[in-house]
């Protein structure tokens, strides 16, 4: 299993996201859409959570080095391959910018990540972290990305680290992007034929012919059914 399979199951066996951010269920994810999505008719929201929502993405908290430090390590967490986008590709460094103004909390720990990731590589390399080459880069976040593993010295660069990839996951696959490479179609209608003959057989149990063919034949699945007064089952 590839390093995004591996992600792709930390995300799916935390139900889709909702525990990625402590607590936070999908129906609070900030709306990741176009402006003309989001005034749609079908966005789906109250007039005083657009206002709110408008209000929030009028204002900046990260500077544009920020930004860059955090897309480059959204890339690092979940990089582009053949069938599908980055992280930044999906918009997930614009999705933490509103996460860290819809969610005050998040501020210092992600603002306060930053500059100690830019600590360890000024004494490292004399560079920030953005400017610091990709060899350089994974040389301070292997040290940082294996949660037990990681020295005692690093253990803030640890939690920074780890609140970073539980929010690119949640950004990433909540986007269009990451919709698809979890291959979600939604509700699909499907078929249902009865309960499998070899379980009737287990049970010695079966079907009364007449109620299959009234109730289970599937070409018959659009007919609206007829009942009589006394509640039978016409056709």
């Amino acid at each position: 299993m590839d390093r995004r399979e591996s992600l792709k199951s930390l995300l799916v066996g935390s139900v889709a996201g909702g525990l990625v951010l402590n607590g936070c269920a999908p129906a609070e994810q900030p709306p990741q859409e176009t402006d003309s999505a989001a005034q749609s008719t079908g966005y789906g929201r109250t007039p005083e959570e657009k206002e709110r929502d408008e209000k929030l993405r009028s204002q900046q908290y990260f500077n544009h080095e920020e930004l860059t430090t955090l897309a480059v390590l959204c890339d690092i967490i979940l990089p582009a391959e053949a069938d599908f986008g980055s992280a930044t590709d999906a918009g997930v460094p614009e999705f933490i910018e509103f996460m860290a103004k819809d969610m005050p909390n998040h501020q210092l720990p992600l603002r306060g990540g930053i500059m100690w990731l830019n600590n360890q590589t000024n004494e490292r390399f004399n560079l920030d972290f953005s400017k610091c080459s990709d060899d350089q880069q994974l040389a301070v976040i292997d040290e940082i990305a294996y949660p037990g593993k990681t020295p005692e010295h690093l253990k803030h660069g640890e939690k920074f680290f780890s609140l970073m990839r539980n929010l690119t996951l949640t950004g990433y696959y909540t986007s269009e992007i990451g919709i698809k490479d979890l291959g979600y179609v939604g509700n699909q209608p499907n078929v249902w034929d009865g309960i499998p003959q070899e379980v009737l057989d287990e049970h010695n149990l079966s079907y009364d012919p007449e109620w299959i063919a009234r109730c289970v034949d599937q070409e018959k699945r659009n007919d609206i059914a007829e009942w009589d007064e006394e509640g039978n089952l016409l056709t």
